[in-house]
């Protein structure tokens, strides 16, 4: 019985050897992945986040003109941007026009 596992073992390992250099032949000539996938994925995040953006704006416009109304509305700050702000009251500073 122990002859019997034994040379199976050995022809299961001979076999696989041998599809693994099958395959490690054919494998350059192989159709590339195709990038279609992730390139809908990609244009569907964007195209998420500027519909999202462009209903964030507006709602902000909303609750302005219901605090403020008849008045422009000024420039809505960035959320996601901790960084500095260089926009005064909707208008680019004196100091930055001239550089």
């Amino acid at each position: 019985m122990a002859s019997y596992l034994w040379r199976k073992y050995a022809e299961y390992l001979y076999t696989k050897w041998e599809r693994t250099l099958v395959w490690d032949m054919i494998d350059p000539y192989r159709r590339p992945k195709s990038f279609t996938p992730l390139v809908t994925i990609y244009i569907a995040a964007f195209y998420t986040g500027v519909i999202g953006a462009a209903i964030t704006e507006q709602l902000y416009k909303e609750k302005y003109w219901e605090d403020h109304p008849g008045q422009a509305v000024p420039l809505m700050k960035p959320k996601f941007y901790g960084g500095p702000w260089r926009v005064e009251r909707g208008e680019v500073p004196a100091f930055l026009k001239a550089a």
